[in-house]
Order: C-alpha cells, then structure tokens, then sequence
C-alpha cells in the first residue's frame, strides 16, 4: 500500500503538553501505536483476534520525525497505512497532520514483528491478517487502546 488507509483524528491533550508548552515527543510515539491499534481493530483484529490466532504484533523500530510543533487543544489526524510485508513483520508509515492547516506534523515509520504468544518468537503473519489490512477503512467511532497500551 502507498497512501493512507486508516485515518485516526484526536485532539491534543493537556498530558501531552511538555515543560516548553508543546505536545512531549513520547506523546507523538503513543498517537503513532494508537492509530495502528485503532487501525488493526477497524480491519477485525483486536486484541482477542490475535489471541485466539496465538499471535500478535509487537514493536521492533520506531523512526520519527518531529517536523513542527503542537499546541494543547489542536486538533490532528493519524494517517497510516502498512507499506510493506514480508514473512514475519511489516513497516507501517505514519503521517500526523494538524487539520487547522493541513500541515504534517510528524512522520513516522514503525517496524512491527508478528510473535508466536507461546514462545514469544517471530511467527509468520497469517494470511487472514495480511489481507484484512489491504481494504481502506475509516476510523472507529468510540476507539480504546489495547490492554496494557
């Protein structure tokens, strides 16, 4: 996939907001994981999904790109869409985009690895998984984060 198929949209909070006034960059990493989180569900694989195939993603690599700054009660868009796919993991691009101005304020790519939940060992990704993330989709009316997000 090239272009965005999940479209997650959130304000920025006053906990996001770090000693200089803007938005902390850990926070701009947890918009980055709960808009793949956001995505996976709208796609049909939640939490319990991946439970009962015995597998589920985990994070290998974030790479982020801090562009401009944001600012408490902003409202912002999560773009993302899985890039590529190989046996056992897929990269996931990111754009986070301000919609006052449509200005991209950070991109992100993120390396997720599919494990086996027994033995905690990359698994291939089952081929249910890798197609439901082909379809575009649009964003879930009442998202949470996974346990433990």
């Amino acid at each position: 996939m090239t272009e965005p198929s999940f479209h997650l949209s959130f304000s920025v909070q006053e906990s996001d907001i770090d000693p200089l006034g803007h938005a902390n960059n850990i926070a701009y990493v947890r918009w980055v994981q709960d808009a793949a989180v956001a995505h996976s569900d709208a796609v049909g694989f939640d939490y319990d999904a991946y439970t009962k195939l015995g597998g589920i993603f985990v994070i290998r690599r974030h790479e982020v790109d801090y562009l401009r700054p944001v600012l408490r009660g902003e409202r912002l868009d999560a773009r993302t869409w899985v890039c590529r796919v190989l046996a056992a993991r897929c990269e996931r691009a990111t754009e986070i985009v301000r919609t006052s101005d449509g200005a991209v304020v950070a991109k992100a790519m993120t390396v997720w690895v599919f494990i086996d939940q027994t033995t905690g060992r990359p698994a291939r990704i089952p081929a249910s998984v890798r197609d439901a993330f082909q379809k575009p989709v649009t964003q879930l009316p009442d998202h949470r984060p996974w346990p433990g997000a």
